[in-house]
């Protein structure tokens, strides 16, 4: 008895500490706010706030429930608590693009502690301040100095053939798994360049710093668990990332046959000019405009990026809102995307809707973030992609094999991986 009563009066101490964070938080915090009026909305629960009911999966080309429902009672920017945070979540494209514009001026990267001891306290994606930009410069660099390679553009062609190769026997692949080949075999290859210039001497006269790793290990002004991390960060951004980025627009062009013949004759042409055997260069991929508004619709349909978490350094007022220092900020990006005000049909996957947009169209369109913190691998994501595409849509024909939607858990899933019935076309 005395036991189970112990344990009856620590479970109502522990609710009780509970109810009156929850009314401190729901009560008193909006008493706090000097600048103007707090959003609607609720905090939800003691303690857990609403952060299950937030992270609910869901189709990645729709908002949620959460979301849906959270912006029909209080509009596109409400509180909440998520993340054991009282929190400002924005659906508005112009608050998005105000927190993205001052990063580091009025608002800052704050992840969960959990997700730092996933990736790394170094890691590009947590770090903020003066290692961030440090971490970014060095990759900005690594990327202007890679991208039009001819040796960088040859090997991911390389590696979208020997996949290819693979299914000539097959009638269906696992498309998820089929994508990720790449990570593999670029990660071994790493290893064994690195193996062969340690003992070597990386810093042999004979070096030229013009690639990857000669580039990073020159890169005094970096720890060595900061390099760890950005290559990490590369092999996650660079890989994984691209790899769902070829799934979604794979999935959707195998659902719009004139997106896929459209798509397919502009890589005739370009294959008409060149030949077979010749590699794609810069300047055929820079002729691929009707792939970029393929990628960019797949983007905007599947929006790999969810949202971001950033937090208020000191006190914000925007329009008719507040939001007080310390609070957590969520610019969900999925929303703005799918805002039937920004786009029409906006369910549809039209890659047509991207010609002739004007700069503007960064402000409504966020796939890779911004300000700042903007991708610094998104070209590259696209070149791997538009590369992979090419000798796709002219070597098969596919169809998608059962009903496997791209679903937000928040970071977007295959739950069957995507399977296709695949034939070699001629």
């Amino acid at each position: 008895m005395d036991g189970w009563f112990w344990s009856s009066a620590i479970v109502a101490f522990v609710g009780l500490i509970g109810l009156l964070l929850y009314l401190i938080i729901s009560h008193f915090m909006p008493l706090y706010l000097k600048l103007g009026v707090a959003p609607k909305g609720s905090f939800g629960w003691p303690l857990v706030g609403e952060t299950l009911s937030f992270l609910s999966p869901h189709a990645s080309n729709t908002l949620g429930s959460f979301l849906q429902d959270h912006c029909n009672r209080y509009g596109k920017v409400f509180k909440s608590h998520l993340f054991c945070s009282p929190t400002v979540v924005s659906c508005d494209q112009e608050l998005n693009n105000f927190i993205l514009q001052n990063e580091e001026k009025l608002f800052q990267c704050s992840y969960p502690k959990p997700i730092h001891g996933i990736l790394g306290t170094s890691s590009m994606l947590v770090v903020v301040g003066d290692t961030h930009k440090r971490l970014r410069s060095l990759a900005l660099t690594l990327v202007s100095t890679t991208k039009s390679k001819p040796e960088y553009l040859n090997d991911i062609e390389r590696i979208a053939i020997q996949i290819m190769d693979a299914w000539k026997d097959k009638k269906e692949v696992i498309f998820c798994e089929e994508a990720r080949k790449a990570r593999a075999r670029i990660s071994s290859t790493v290893k064994a360049i690195v193996e062969e210039r340690r003992s070597k001497g990386e810093n042999s006269a004979g070096n030229k710093k013009s690639d990857f790793l000669e580039i990073l290990l020159s890169a005094n002004s970096l720890s060595e668990d900061e390099r760890v991390s950005f290559v990490l960060d590369s092999l996650l951004g660079g890989y994984e990332t691209t790899s769902l980025l070829m799934a979604l627009a794979v999935l959707f062009l195998g659902q719009s046959p004139a997106a896929l013949q459209q798509l397919r004759s502009e890589h005739e042409s370009i294959r008409n000019v060149k030949g077979k055997e010749e590699y794609l260069n810069w300047d055929d991929y820079k002729k691929m405009e009707f792939t970029q508004h393929v990628i960019n619709e797949a983007l905007r349909c599947g929006n790999i990026v969810k949202f971001v978490h950033r937090k208020a350094l000191k006190d914000v007022r925007f329009k008719d809102y507040s939001i007080p220092c310390g609070w957590k900020v969520l610019p969900v990006f999925s929303a703005v995307h799918l805002d039937t005000s920004l786009h029409g049909s906006v369910l549809d996957f039209h890659p047509w809707r991207w010609e002739n947009q004007s700069q503007s169209t960064c402000k409504i369109f966020t796939p890779f973030g911004g300000g700042p913190r903007f991708c610094p691998g998104s070209e590259l994501a696209k070149v791997e992609t538009a590369f992979f595409l090419h000798h796709l849509v002219l070597n098969f024909r596919w169809t998608t094999e059962g009903v496997d939607q791209p679903m937000a858990y928040p970071y977007v899933e295959f739950h069957r991986g995507m399977p296709l019935k695949v034939d070699r076309l001629g």
